[in-house]
């Protein structure tokens, strides 16, 4: 196999990564789910969000920009909340010259407001995966009972995906082999390249399909019963349990005083 495209953990020798797979997975759940309850406008409870971030980012040995560096790739999802700047009623900031919108200051509140809580949400995100091999992080959420099928489903993602981006590689320099433009003559069309991208979409369907079943019976031969065996047995030691506390009660004390602000 040529690509690997899943896992982006990064070792170090740092307290983060020695902490246990559960206190990373809660502890960043319970960061997303502090972006998401803060008020809209609580622009001290964003920052101080983000502080924790970067100081995360910074006791994990990754560098306070590691985070941030990758975390634009979000604000384009974002402008699905452009509406937001001109159908929130309120007091009108902006008119627009030619169509004559108008963005209200509740509206645009809103607006910088979901784009903080995204931006900082996949901060956290890209932490998680950045301090935590992804077998870790599956063994978690199976440990934290999340549905069996649910974690099952990513892992097998996680296993296969590389395996369907070689298979696209493989097939695109075939389709480059019968693409050949000899000097002197023009190239093919691009209808006839859409031809090709469509069957090639079609072929690669077919193609995973039939290796998940056999991949499947496989499996099925060996024992597997729906779940994943970890021959690696963990324990909560003192310090993960205060270290989960600890974040639970700071993430929670922060809505609760944004909240009251």
């Amino acid at each position: 196999m040529h690509f690997d495209l899943t896992d982006q953990y990064q070792p170090r020798e740092s307290f983060i990564h020695r902490l246990d797979p559960r206190v990373k997975v809660v502890g960043v759940i319970a960061f997303i789910l502090a972006a998401g309850l803060i008020p809209v406008g609580s622009w001290a409870a964003f920052g101080i969000l983000w502080i924790l971030s970067i100081v995360s980012s910074s006791a994990s040995r990754l560098g306070w920009t590691f985070a941030v560096r990758r975390s634009y790739i979000a604000l384009p999802f974002a402008l699905v909340a452009v509406p937001l700047l001109f159908t929130v009623p309120g007091e009108v900031i902006f008119t627009a010259p030619l169509l004559g919108w108008t963005v209200s200051a509740q509206g645009l509140d809103r607006f910088l407001s979901l784009i903080l809580r995204s931006w900082i949400a996949v901060q956290a995100a890209i932490q998680l995966t950045a301090v935590t091999p992804f077998p870790d992080v599956l063994w978690a959420l199976g440990a934290l009972r999340l549905p069996s099928m649910l974690v099952s489903t990513i892992g097998f993602m996680y296993r296969y995906f590389f395996v369907l981006a070689d298979e696209t590689a493989r097939m695109l320099r075939a389709r480059t082999a019968r693409a050949a433009n000899p000097e002197g003559r023009r190239g093919p069309s691009p209808v006839w390249h859409a031809r090709v991208a469509g069957n090639m979409v079609g072929s690669l369907f077919l193609r995973a399909l039939e290796r998940s079943e056999r991949v499947h019976a496989a499996m099925l031969a060996r024992g597997y019963d729906g779940r994943m065996v970890s021959l690696v047995e963990r324990v909560m030691r003192p310090v993960d349990w205060a270290t989960l506390i600890a974040a639970v009660f700071l993430f929670a004390g922060l809505v609760a005083w944004a909240h009251r602000i």
